[in-house]
């Protein structure tokens, strides 16, 4: 057959699409082969392939917090072996916390790609180990308490296994037969890649598959720049807040970007994040430079083109060592996701007034899980459950309600196990799994609902929960409201335990007890008062909004009994409203009637103008079913 020699642009998009086809098979042989749901279930894995610098060149669907943890890792691999120390048949392995920007429980291998004893590329996977060793229980304050940490190392040296290697792995994981069997899966699924990306070569040529991948880079670097060149130029600045770290309990964490846009080229600066936390909520730098890629990504070149390299040709991103998002060793990272979720929010918010069609409000921005661990009644057999994983609200954009019951951004494809397979594999029955009523943060367009999730124990269970954005709930854009924060709860004994802080560590429950997680609803966007009315009868009937937060938030006088708005009193209470300057945004309250304290709440909506003052606006407009903090 006669090959090409050089790649024209429909043989491009052929092997464009090869890679794709070929990152999606690695996929689907890890789903069917690994042994923990977290992998085949919740689909808590990325898959790539990479050129023999270690650029991504398709990227598998998965979490988008990989995007630059992966490539990074390889690259990290190439300076510590040097390219003459790879050979075929090598597998590498790390976890390396501060490597990846994720914590140890994500194992990444990736095999270097030979062609005629050329290095011309590399397949990869990082996926998550249900166990890694370490403490199960309670908040880590180091690196060193929270499991097996593997430098980069060769698990096969030239297709032949390192079972010393092989053999410190089993000794230091707790489920050593399941950790085997995803080490076996994950390797299939990288020489999966190492396969078809030789195919292509075989198909194409070397040259020709290499001038491909150069072109693919530039479309995406030439389609990135021309999205960021019709943004205003100018800094862009925006701040948010953790609830704490989970040691100083109520310590605000701070969350500051700045954006800077300047022709086709765009510059997210990280400088005045939080340093680093006493907490296991930090993560490394390539999480925070993943952060902010996934927030370029979706407001230039969007979310339906493949992600590659060249698509960050014109970003930089400056990130001092020391945050939060670029810990140092020995800094705790076994909550790594949490605090990046919102850096992305933040960024959205920063450029809201510059690209409003382009961004969304706030979402819940936490996985909302909880880690649970025990012995089965049924055999005595241990193990380790990471809970909930329930999707929440994200924030409603300029034309479109906030998706609801959906996984946090940075989590992608990840996703809860159904609770067939929980009851099944585990001493738990899911009792309730239902959307929060009125959780979406009120707006003209609606913030997407968080979910409510129901556990009980079936025997003893050792639980324990670290779930932040609590009373730091997603805010609105534009006159949209806040919508609620993310909860979790116990009962013991029939009576109900709260905690407010949303931290739950080492709780020992008893068969009969219940846990319950909450996610967290989108914030809205635009003011409510704008909202149709026939979108808000239709929110009320599907038991999204509840009737009392029609009328108080939405001003929408509803007949009880057809749920049909009076059109005349709804225009009525909707100017009295307005001329209160309602409806109020409680941003860090609680679901509770309680009021929150905060500056916003107390001293609204202007510096001069007390509660007090705003509760006599509210009686003096007649609208005394309206609480005010």
């Amino acid at each position: 057959m006669t090959q090409a020699t050089a790649a024209d642009p429909i043989v491009t998009e052929i092997i464009r699409n090869g890679f794709i086809a070929t990152t999606e098979e690695m996929k689907t042989n890890l789903m069917r082969t690994a042994y923990n749901m977290i992998i085949y279930e919740a689909l808590d894995f990325t898959v790539g392939l990479f050129d023999p610098d270690g650029n991504t060149i398709s990227i598998g669907i998965g979490l988008p917090m990989f995007i630059r943890g992966m490539s990074e890792t390889i690259k990290a691999k190439i300076r510590h072996f040097g390219k003459d120390g790879l050979e075929p048949g090598d597998v590498l392995l790390t976890n390396d916390a501060y490597t990846t920007g994720s914590h140890l429980n994500h194992m990444t291998f990736s095999v270097p790609i030979f062609a005629d004893g050329e290095l011309i590329g590399f397949a990869a996977c990082m996926a998550h180990w249900q166990d890694i060793g370490g403490t199960l229980d309670g908040m880590t304050r180091d690196i060193y308490s929270e499991g097996l940490q593997m430098p980069i190392v060769k698990a096969w040296r030239r297709g032949v296994p390192n079972e010393e290697i092989l053999s410190i792995i089993r000794m230091n994981v707790r489920m050593p037969e399941r950790a085997m069997g995803d080490l076996k899966a994950q390797v299939a699924a990288v020489r999966t890649g190492e396969k078809r990306f030789l195919e292509l070569v075989r198909k194409y040529g070397k040259a020709t598959v290499a001038d491909a991948i150069s072109s693919i880079f530039d479309q995406s670097d030439a389609l990135a720049r021309a999205s960021v060149a019709r943004i205003p130029d100018g800094t862009y600045e925006a701040e948010s807040f953790m609830d704490d770290d989970g040691v100083e309990l109520g310590e605000r964490i701070p969350i500051r970007v700045s954006v800077t846009v300047a022709g086709d080229r765009m510059t997210v600066d990280l400088t005045n994040v939080s340093d680093q936390v006493k907490g296991f909520y930090n993560s490394g730098e390539t999480a925070g430079r993943s952060a902010a890629q996934v927030a370029f990504k979706c407001i230039t070149s969007g979310l339906d083109l493949p992600i590659n390299d060249g698509t960050f040709r014109s970003l930089e991103v400056i990130l001092p060592s020391g945050k939060v998002v670029s810990a140092e060793r020995p800094a705790p990272m076994r909550w790594w996701m949490t605090y990046p979720m919102t850096i992305v929010d933040t960024i959205f918010k920063a450029l809201a007034p510059a690209v409003p069609t382009r961004v969304i409000a706030g979402h819940h921005a936490d996985l909302v899980i909880a880690m649970i661990n025990g012995r089965h009644p049924r055999d005595n057999g241990f193990y380790v459950y990471l809970g909930g994983l329930i999707g929440g609200g994200w924030g409603a954009k300029f034309n479109e309600d906030g998706m609801s019951a959906t996984v946090a951004i940075n989590d992608g494809d990840t996703h809860n196990g159904p609770s067939e397979q929980v009851e099944a594999k585990y001493p738990l029955i899911v009792e309730r799994y239902a959307l929060r009523q009125d959780s979406g943060g009120a707006g003209k367009q609606r913030g997407g609902l968080g979910t409510e999730q129901v556990v009980r124990a079936l025997g003893d269970i050792m639980f324990n929960a670290q779930i932040d954005r609590v009373d730091c709930r997603p805010w609105g854009l534009f006159g949209g409201l806040s919508g609620y924060g993310n909860e979790v709860g116990l009962e013991r004994d029939g009576e109900p335990v709260r905690y407010p802080t949303g931290k739950v560590l080492a709780q020992h429950l008893k068969k009969g007890d219940v846990y319950t997680l909450r996610s967290g609803g989108g914030g809205g966007y635009g003011n409510p008062l704008d909202r149709k009315l026939d979108d808000v009868e239709r929110d009320v009937a599907q038991g999204y909004v509840g009737a009392e937060a029609a009328r108080e938030l939405y001003g929408a006088v509803l007949d009880p009994a057809t749920g049909r708005a009076d059109r005349v009193a709804s225009a009525e209470l909707r100017a009295r409203m307005r001329r209160a300057g309602l409806p109020h945004d409680k941003p860090f309250a609680r679901d509770d009637d309680g009021p929150c304290g905060c500056a916003r709440c107390l001293v609204w909506p202007s510096p001069d103008r007390t509660a007090e003052a705003v509760n006599h606006a509210v009686a003096a407009a007649g609208l005394g079913g309206f609480r005010c903090c």
